[in-house]
């Protein structure tokens, strides 16, 4: 795709803010989320548009990005960026916002409108134009802090029984190798994995060795968000395979933490490192490596849900992900209709043009708490 002919000049871009209620608190070692709040991305020309959500929270205690911030970010200073002339390509994105250091959460959510325009513009799904293949996604579930552990096994047997891959629990301090060992004593053929963002120390060592007798699939960024140095050393320790979700931002990131030993799996969103370009970038990486990936959930709508699955059709997301079914999270998801988990565990890929969704108008006016447009100055 390197014809003029082809770009995208863009008409206008549109701002959505959404609160969408969650069905049930999830609670991770950072905090307690009884909503979700984001924008809803779109870009338009041509008659086209594409979508894409924002991935940040009102606060910055996952990253430092938040909703405030991403709006500053995508109005003032990348749009324009945008607007500046024809887009030939998505990766085209990447390269015009390179000047501007971090703030990947409010670059990707550009970047994945520009790829899903792109995509509906050739008529084809996304995951064509981003080089995977396959149709039928398998994925799992992840399962905040519970009050109790009673209540934990409860929901990772009524999970398992609707017929997800693999369990993920949130852990922290004092809530840890208790509850695990709980869920592994129910379900001990059961594939589950712990996560625990960034809530340990290596002071905390002893304790994390305690991972290895449970049968883990992984333990999820045990340590600091911005370390691969003390995750090297955590790997050296365990035997349970250490995954990097936080820490991996770019494919550099992943190249240095992949070459020192810090992991044995990769976690890819690519909401939180900047899109689909820099995603697959990782991907490749892990893959010409021999480490896995998947693909984690940021508590997305069905407009990040698609886009996720799209880019996990590519052939080394071979470990489940976090894309569960719209109703774990909603009761109504902003797409009509949902995605539904089907009988094997799996998600299907939408798929008709671009990521193969978009906004139901109706829903979308329903949740919405703002609407703004931008257009070239």
């Amino acid at each position: 795709m390197d014809g003029s002919a082809d770009a995208l000049t863009l008409e206008r871009i549109t701002l959505d803010q959404v609160m969408l209620p969650l069905k049930a608190p999830f609670e991770t070692s950072y905090g307690r989320e009884l909503e979700r709040r984001f924008y809803v991305v779109g870009v338009h020309a041509d008659g086209i548009s594409g979508y894409a959500e924002t991935v940040a929270t009102d606060e910055p205690l996952y990253s430092e990005e938040t909703n405030q911030t991403v709006h500053h970010v995508i109005v003032d200073l990348l749009a324009p960026r945008l607007f500046a002339g024809p887009i030939v390509q998505p990766e085209d994105v990447g390269r015009r916002f390179r000047p501007f250091r971090g703030n990947r959460m409010a670059k990707a959510a550009l970047e994945m409108a520009v790829w899903d325009w792109f995509a509906r513009r050739a008529g084809i799904p996304l995951h064509q134009l981003l080089g995977g293949s396959r149709t039928d996604i398998p994925v799992g579930v992840s399962i905040g802090i519970q009050p109790t552990t009673a209540d934990l096994v409860a929901l990772a047997r009524d999970f398992w029984a609707q017929g997800y891959r693999r369990l993920k629990i949130k852990i922290r301090p004092g809530m840890d190798i208790v509850p695990l060992a709980a869920v592994r004593e129910a379900l001990p053929d059961t594939p589950i994995m712990a996560d625990a963002n960034s809530a340990y120390t290596l002071d905390q060592l002893p304790l994390l060795k305690e991972l290895d007798q449970l049968d883990l699939m992984m333990v999820e960024q045990p340590l600091a968000e911005d370390d691969i140095i003390d995750h090297a050393t955590l790997q050296r320790a365990i035997q349970t395979p250490v995954c990097l979700d936080e820490s991996i931002r770019t494919r550099e990131d992943a190249r240095k933490a992949i070459e020192i030993a810090a992991c044995r799996v990769i976690n890819i969103k690519p909401g939180r490192v900047g899109g689909f370009a820099e995603a697959r970038a990782i991907h490749d990486i892990a893959a010409a490596h021999g480490i896995p990936v998947w693909c984690g959930g940021m508590l997305e709508s069905g407009i990040g849900r698609a886009g996720n699955l799209h880019l996990t059709t590519l052939a080394n997301f071979v470990l489940p992900g976090d894309t569960s079914a719209s109703d774990r999270y909603f009761a109504e998801d902003l797409i009509d209709p949902p995605f539904r988990l089907t009988d094997r565990g799996t998600l299907m890929v939408p798929t008709g043009p671009g990521i193969g969704v978009a906004p139901d108008g109706a829903r979308l006016q329903r949740y919405r708490t703002g609407h703004e447009e931008i257009q070239p100055r």
